[in-house]
């Protein structure tokens, strides 16, 4: 018998009061082989003799009884009873011990130290490999514990290890481990799954004792003190401090070890207060996740966070508690995260992998409080730690906002079942959970959906038709079906399956399935029957504001993947079904999934059609920049999935009855006539729909591209009752503009549908007339309607093809609407996009060319018009690539010098040189081109302009012409005294050259000019030498006009030169002096050197440069060091 103290695991107290010590003389002491007692061996036996009675009780007994329970309702239990008990308490699966070994059952994955990913290197796989390799020695089972040597090889690196394993365990799990090697990980190592695996495989090698309490037991006084002597003796260095500790508390009276009967036996069993789980080190699993964590997101982390949110997925689906468990101890660390409270005070968002990471800590604890099979006082215990969590300050919110709420909407349709109501509000992660508590699985007709295969409504309790009633519990087929808030409803499903009852989720998905055709025929039928109301009062609402795609509980997703599994054969689970009636049975039984369809139905169609039905849901857009990334990411998903089903007729058949349905239920389909203003745009499940019924049903198709092409967020409200637009669209909220996070993406979507069809639709005019009015109609963007015009031009321009001149077309016509769009804006395209346009316009034709020309206005700046369009068309290329003769190249040309002449009167300053170039070989166009620059020149343009157009005119031969624009120039230029570095002054010696090299008379007129706009000493200066090298009009074209005589200094125009120059060096100079500091007074000199060679140009230009130097001495007497550099170098 067994007395029980609160001591660790394994070691309760044992003893047996009333002992006779001649009871049990005689027997025997020793051990068996576990394979003994004459039994059937279970799994190990190899004779086909049917399992004795002793094994089939003592197999029960060992799953579900602690040993002290079998102790303490038997007074004596024989021996062999005893060892078979001990026998079949030990695990037989292998998968359990696969599941604490590795992350998943299949070994695909790495373990948690991520070492490497080699399949081999698992602690599972390694173990095996020990185990068939002879490396597991000395196994010894006494009572419930298994101990062994395993021996690790040596290898190039690392000499022999010789590991020594121990295992307890209990109701045929393993309840504690112990190895030499020192396995620092959350599973456990290969020594210990090689050493469990030798006990399941070889059960017949292993040799049984029972608990050494009983083996104590039947010594007497002389044994057991020669036991305990040798015992002490083999083992002295290490347990004689402790022996002669527990001696002397055992001799002395009043000890606390003396006031208990009985003493620890650590292969006894398990008490009945000890929990009954696998071991788990919760410990490492907490070290690793924090560690983990504090990684943030590097090093594979997110990963390994993911295979542990997997691994307790997995013993959720065996059963195991430790699932629960593992999840607490990775909520904790979670919650401890320091990132959090970091977060929340710079008011950052968290990166996207780790928002992922806490929606999936969310949704399995959804799944842990709607275990089918929890006790209330566990879901109580969870209520309080989620409601603990919850409270924490830095608890992330559900849609990763900070308290947005949707505003309450004024519905024009009463739903079809009220109970989908679910007003949004803000809410942790856990809130779902914490609400989940509150569910329970009592219902009657829930527990029959269940768990009867073939629950119709024949075999239901009820004596009349409630076929018609919005909560109908049944449809017209008398199949079952389940009203409640969907996500809700699936995450039953989720949870069912999450614990191992495939069978059971599977069927709760067909009725919630059911559920949902049925209402869409429901909604279809409410809405034909008040269509015409609502369109005229041109009102709408959304009849889900939390959308089925994107929900945090992935209620879709958990009905097509239930479904899909099915079907494919991919499920799997446990021989165990439901029964509340507080058991869980195993009894297995025939599964007559078809029975659950009509005829010519399948599971995987089924799953398809949910998907449709789900994506096609009008559904308000969230708030929230993770919510709306996390709509497009789980759309994107879903149809990833619907992706890899192959369609098949009957798949088509489902294809067009959505298709159909979607077009026209109004304000409950994202593809309906009535469309709310922030609905969810449906472009990227309108391109699958598409392209999936585009070889079966063209028109259908099409329909649904082109409904879907709408994007009403960006659209200006309409007058209630405007009814002359198509698809009316109205706001029923106009004061709130949503925060549309997700909207660049969403564009590009739009643009991809749009592109999809125009491919579709090449060689089909009247298609791609229509896809093109949707284009203009819908698309907001300039860069997105630019891209789709690209696009069509590839398609139209394929080598392997003749061009589609009617795609062509749609892309030139997509072209100007871009050119339209972008003329008034900035856009860093504009020039690839102009250009463009003209390639493309090339392509159409000359007669397209000509069109552009003509309302260049209206697509272009004068500045684009005469630099690319006009040029470009010009250019030989263009004209070579169109083949064109002679009497269309002129009159092509004609209009691009037209065009040229209107943008220079438009833009002379930026247009004038353009123009001028494309009119040089038409006289009349070139003078008037001409004109229009002189007009231009007195006010509106530069002097850098000018300049420019002048040298232009010099180098085509107009030097006359270039003399004037010159003239005209000076007049807009200033060069004070300091600008000597002036990028004009170029352009001032240019003009004078030209002037100069023209004759006398031009030099006489431009140099006025010069005195006029040139303040600057040095510019004169040079100036003025360069008219004094040569003649005037040595260089011109009439050179009778030149006299051969250099012309006088004392004379004009050189004298007035001279004079202005001198001057403007006296000026420079006292300008300079005001403020000179001793570091530039070098420069100075040099400065007054320069001046005095100009002075000396002058006749009297000696006397006047003393005078120069003396007013200096006088005026600036103060500076004494400068002036004695003056008079050192000027006297």
């Amino acid at each position: 018998m067994a007395e029980r103290v609160q001591q660790p695991p394994a070691k309760r107290l044992c003893c047996r009061p009333g002992y006779n010590t001649n009871c049990r003389q005689g027997q025997r002491a020793g051990g068996t082989l576990c394979g003994g007692s004459g039994a059937a061996q279970g799994g190990s036996s190899k004779t086909l003799s049917p399992e004795s009675l002793l094994d089939i009780s003592a197999r029960k007994v060992a799953e579900k009884w602690p040993f002290q329970r079998v102790e303490e309702r038997f007074e004596r239990i024989p021996e062999p009873v005893q060892r078979r008990i001990v026998y079949w308490s030990f695990p037989r699966s292998e998968r359990e011990i696969c599941m604490y070994s590795s992350f998943n059952t299949g070994g695909e994955d790495s373990g948690t130290s991520g070492e490497n990913s080699d399949e081999t290197r698992l602690p599972f796989r390694r173990g095996i490999a020990l185990l068939e390799s002879g490396c597991v020695d000395n196994v010894l089972q006494v009572g419930f514990h298994l101990s062994g040597t395993v021996t690790e090889p040596a290898t190039a690196s690392e000499p022999e290890l010789v590991c020594s394993v121990s295992v307890s365990f209990d109701r045929c799990k393993i309840t504690a481990v112990t190895c030499g090697c020192g396995n620092k990980d959350i599973f456990y190592c290969a020594h210990v799954v090689a050493l469990a695996l030798y006990r399941v495989r070889k059960p017949e090698q292993v040799k049984l004792h029972l608990p050494i309490s009983e083996t104590l037991f039947q010594m007497n006084r002389d044994q057991l003190q020669k036991f305990v002597q040798y015992l002490i003796t083999v083992h002295h260095t290490e347990v004689l401090p402790t022996a002669q500790k527990l001696a002397d508390e055992i001799l002395s009276t009043n000890s606390e070890i003396n006031q208990v009967h009985g003493a620890p036996d650590p292969t006894a069993g398990a008490s009945v207060d000890d929990e009954n789980c696998w071991h788990l080190d919760e410990e490492q699993v907490q070290e690793q996740v924090k560690l983990f964590l504090s990684q943030g997101g590097y090093h594979g982390s997110g990963k390994q966070l993911n295979l542990l949110f997997s691994k307790v997925r997995e013993m959720l689906k065996m059963r195991d508690s430790n699932g629960a468990r593992m999840l607490t101890l990775i909520t904790e660390q979670f919650m401890g995260d320091p990132r959090l409270a970091l977060w929340r005070q710079q008011g950052t968002t968290m990166t996207d992998k780790y928002r992922q990471l806490w929606d999936e800590l969310g949704a399995l604890w959804m799944c842990i409080v709607l275990n089918p099979h929890c006790k209330s006082e566990q879901k109580c215990v969870w209520l309080r730690q989620l409601r603990r969590w919850n409270g924490v300050d830095v608890c992330p919110w559900e849609d990763g906002n900070h308290g947005n709420e949707l505003p309450n909407l004024t519905h024009a349709l009463h739903r079809a079942n009220p109970t989908q109501t679910h007003t949004p509000h803000t809410q942790t992660v856990f809130t779902r959970a914490i609400e989940a508590c509150d569910l329970h699985w009592q219902d009657t007709h829930l527990q029959r959906i269940i768990t009867h295969d073939l629950y119709t409504h024949s075999h239901a309790h009820c004596h009349h038709d409630n076929h018609g009633s919005a909560g109908a519990l049944f449809d017209a087929r008398g199949w079952p079906l389940w009203h409640e808030h969907i996500p809700t409803a699936c995450a039953r499903v989720d949870a069912l399956r999450s614990h191992g009852y495939p069978r059971e989720a599977l069927l709760l998905a067909i009725a919630i399935v059911n559920t949902l055709i049925r209402q869409q025929q429901k909604h279809l039928e409410l809405f034909r029957s008040h269509k015409k109301e609502l369109l005229h009062k041109g009102m709408t609402s959304v009849t889900n504001m939390e959308g089925w795609v994107g929900h945090p509980l992935d209620p879709i997703g958990t009905l097509f993947s239930t479904l899909l599994d099915t079907g494919r054969g991919d499920e799997e689970g446990r021989n165990a079904f439901l029964d509340f009636s507080g058991k869980c049975t195993s009894e297995p039984h025939l599964f007559p999934a078809q029975r659950l369809l009509d005829d010519g139905q399948s599971f995987v169609a089924l799953a398809v059609e949910t998907a449709l039905i789900g994506l096609g849901q009008q559904r308000v857009m969230p708030d929230g920049l993770y919510a709306q990334e996390k709509v497009c990411r789980n759309e994107e998903q879903l149809l990833a999935k619907l992706q890899e089903v192959e369609l098949d007729d009957a798949l088509v058949k489902i294809f067009r009855k959505q298709a159909i349905f979607l077009l026209e239920a109004g304000p409950y389909s994202g593809l309906g006539e009535l469309l709310y203003r922030e609905s969810v745009p449906m472009h990227t499940f309108a391109k699958y729909l598409f392209t999936s019924l585009l070889p079966h049903d063209t028109e259908l198709a099409y329909k649904i591209a082109l409904r879907a092409m709408r994007l009403p967020v960006l659209e200006s409200m309409a007058p209630s009752g405007d009814l002359s637009r198509p698809h009316h669209i109205v706001s029923m909220v106009p004061n709130r503009y949503p925060r549309w996070f997700t909207l660049s993406h969403i564009e590009s979507q739009q643009c991809e549908l749009a592109s999809t069809m125009l491919t579709a639709a090449k060689g089909d005019g009247r298609k791609l007339e229509t896809v093109l009015e949707s284009i203009q109609k819908n698309i907001h963007s300039s860069s997105h309607i630019f891209k789709l015009a690209q696009d069509a031009f590839k398609i139209a321009t394929l080598m392997d093809s003749l061009p589609d001149i009617t795609l062509l077309k749609v892309s030139l016509e997509l072209g100007l609407q871009v050119m339209r769009m972008t003329l008034s804006t900035l856009n860093w395209r504009r020039r690839e996009m102009v250009r463009w346009l003209v390639t493309c316009a090339t392509e159409v034709g000359v007669y397209a060319l000509d069109s552009i020309m003509q309302s260049w206005f209206t697509l272009f700046t004068p500045t684009e018009a005469t630099s690319i369009v006009a040029t470009t068309v010009m250019s030989n290329t263009t004209i070579v690539r169109l083949h064109l003769d002679c009497h269309q190249q002129e009159n092509l040309a004609s209009s691009a010098r037209t065009l040229a002449l209107q943008c220079t009167m438009k833009d002379p300053q930026n247009c004038a040189l353009s123009a001028l170039t494309l009119c040089e070989k038409d006289h009349i166009a070139f003078e008037t081109a001409y004109q229009i620059v002189l007009d231009a020149a007195v006010t509106g343009m530069s002097y850098t302009q000018l300049f420019t157009i002048a040298r232009y005119m010099e180098h085509r031969g107009y030097p006359m012409r270039a003399y004037k624009l010159a003239t005209l120039a000076m007049a807009h230029l200033n060069l004070s005294y300091n600008q000597d570095t002036h990028p004009a002054i170029n352009d001032v010696l240019w003009a004078c050259a030209l002037s100069h090299s023209l004759g006398k008379n031009e030099l006489t007129a431009v140099i006025p000019l010069v005195v006029k706009s040139v303040k600057c000493a040095t510019v004169l200066s040079d100036i003025l030498r360069r008219c004094t090298l040569t003649t005037p009009g040595m260089v011109a074209l009439h050179s009778r006009r030149n006299s051969g005589k250099l012309m006088s200094l004392d004379k004009a125009p050189l004298r007035q030169l001279l004079d202005a120059t001198i001057g403007a060096y006296i000026n420079t100079t006292h300008s300079r002096l005001t403020h000179i500091s001793p570091r530039h007074y070098s420069e100075f000199i040099e400065f007054l050197s320069k001046a005095r060679e100009t002075f000396l140009m002058a006749q009297d230009g000696h006397i006047q440069f003393t005078q120069f130097i003396d007013n200096l001495k006088q005026i600036y007497k103060g500076k004494k060091k400068l002036m004695m550099l003056v008079r050192e170098r000027f006297g």
